[in-house]
C-alpha cells in the first residue's frame, strides 16, 4: 500500500540522519572524556580508540532507542504539520492503522537493541576492563618515558631517565627515589639496562651510580657507589573482581544474586521500553497548528530521560532487595503499556488531552494582559 511504503521510506531515511547524529556526538563525547582518563595515566594511550570503539559499542542499544523514537515522533509531527496526517485520517486510516508499518519498521531496530543489551553490552564492559587492568599491570620499565618523572603502581617509586633506547631495553641518566618505612632512598646513575635471567625473571642493571638513604631531617644518610646495581621487576598482581555488568546475561541467570537480577532487569527493560515508546511516539506526535514546532521534541526528551531514570532506580531497587526480581522487571513497562493505551484511546476518539476550557482561560487572560 502506497501510506505503508512512504512512511517506513521515510522512517528509514529520519532514522539514519537521527543515529549518524547521536554517534557523532557519542564519539566526541567519548574521546574526550578517554583522552583525559589517558593524559592522567588512567589508561594506556595506545589503546584509546579501542576504548571508544568498545564504549560506543556498548551504548548502541541506547542510542538505538532514541533513534526510534525520536524518528517516529520526527515523522508523524511533520506529517500533522503538513496537514498529510488529516489527508490519510479522512480516507479512512485509523491511528492504529499506523501501528503496523510503523512496527514493520520497528522490528529490526529493536532485535538489534535486544542483542546490543544483552550481549554488546557486557562484551564490552568485559574487553574495556581487561585492557584497564592490563595496563594497571604494567611493570615498571614500561611506566618510563624520557623526560618525565613517573610513579610505579606497584611500589612507592619514582622514575626519571634523560634518554631511551628505541627497544627500551636502554636508559640513559637515571634517576629513582623510593620510599619504604620512614626511609628514603636515592639512586642515580649514568647508564641502564634491562636483563632477563634463565628463569625468566627480569632485572632492571644500574651502572656507575650512588645510592643515598636515610630519614628525612636526619643527618646520617648512607652513601654508597657501585658499578651495578640490579633491582628485580615485578609485574602487578591486581584481583580482577567481576562485576554484573561485565557478566555475560547467560551467567546472569546462572547466579541469581540481587546485583545480577538487577543487571538483568536493566538489560530486559531496554528492549521493553523501546517496544513502548514506538508505541508511544504515534499518540503523541498530534501536532495542533497553535503549538511551537519543537514542543513535541522537548516532551520526548523528557520522557526518555524519566523512564530511563525511572529503569535506573528500579534496578537500584531490586539490588537493594526494595522490590522482588519479577515485579520490578514488569511493572514500570505495565504502568507506561497502560498510559500509551490511555493516549490511543483519547486520539483515536479526537479527546482533547486537557480540557479545552483550560486552553480559553489562558486566551482570556493573555487578552487582558494585553
Amino acid at each position: 500500500m502506497i501510506f505503508e511504503r512512504s512512511l517506513q521510506r521515510e522512517l528509514t531515511y529520519t532514522a539514519a540522519a537521527v543515529f549518524m547524529v547521536l554517534l557523532t556526538i557519542m564519539l566526541t563525547t567519548m574521546m574526550i572524556r578517554i583522552v583525559g582518563f589517558a593524559a592522567s595515566g588512567q589508561v594506556d594511550p595506545r589503546d584509546v580508540v579501542v576504548l571508544i570503539s568498545l564504549t560506543v559499542v556498548g551504548y548502541l542499544a541506547v542510542m538505538l532507542i532514541v533513534t526510534l523514537f525520536v524518528s517516529i515522533l520526527f515523522v508523524l509531527t511533520r506529517w500533522y504539520r503538513d496537514s498529510e496526517m488529516v489527508v490519510w485520517l479522512a480516507s479512512g486510516v485509523s491511528l492504529t492503522r499506523f501501528i503496523r508499518p510503523i512496527a514493520h519498521f520497528s522490528a529490526p531496530i529493536i532485535a538489534l537493541i535486544a542483542f546490543f543489551a544483552f550481549v554488546g553490552w557486557p562484551w564490552s564492559n568485559e574487553q574495556s576492563k581487561l585492557l584497564r587492568d592490563r595496563f594497571q599491570q604494567r611493570d615498571d620499565v614500561s611506566l618510563l618515558a624520557p623526560g618525565q618523572f613517573r610513579e610505579s603502581p606497584l611500589n612507592h617509586r619514582v622514575f626519571f631517565v634523560e634518554k631511551m633506547s628505541p627497544d627500551q631495553k636502554h636508559v640513559e641518566n637515571v634517576f629513582v627515589t623510593s620510599t619504604e618505612n620512614g626511609k628514603v632512598s636515592v639512586i642515580v646513575s649514568s647508564q641502564g639496562h634491562v636483563e632477563i635471567s634463565p628463569n625468566g625473571d627480569r632485572f632492571v642493571v644500574l651502572e656507575n651510580g650512588r645510592r643515598y638513604d636515610g630519614e628525612p631531617g636526619a643527618l646520617d644518610y648512607k652513601i654508597m657507589e657501585f658499578q651495578r646495581y640490579g633491582v628485580k621487576l615485578e609485574n602487578a598482581q591486581l584481583t580482577s573482581i567481576p562485576t554484573a555488568s561485565t557478566t555475560s546475561t547467560l551467567a546472569l541467570l546462572q547466579a541469581p544474586t540481587p546485583a545480577n537480577l538487577a543487571e538483568f532487569a536493566w538489560r530486559a527493560g531496554l528492549p521493553l521500553i523501546a517496544i513502548n515508546l514506538f508505541l508511544l511516539a504515534i499518540p503523541l506526535a498530534y501536532q495542533n497548528p497553535r503549538r511551537g514546532r519543537t514542543i513535541n521534541l522537548v516532551l520526548a526528551v523528557l520522557i526518555y530521560l524519566t523512564y530511563s531514570n525511572l529503569l535506573n532506580l528500579v534496578q537500584n531497587w531490586i539490588e537493594q532487595q526494595k522490590l522482588s526480581f519479577v515485579f520490578g522487571l514488569l511493572f514500570l513497562h505495565v504502568i507506561v503499556a497502560v498510559v500509551v493505551a490511555g493516549l490511543f484511546w483519547f486520539r483515536v476518539r479526537n479527546r482533547p488531552l486537557f480540557p479545552p476550557s483550560l486552553f480559553r482561560r489562558a486566551d482570556r487572560n493573555d487578552g487582558k494582559e494585553a
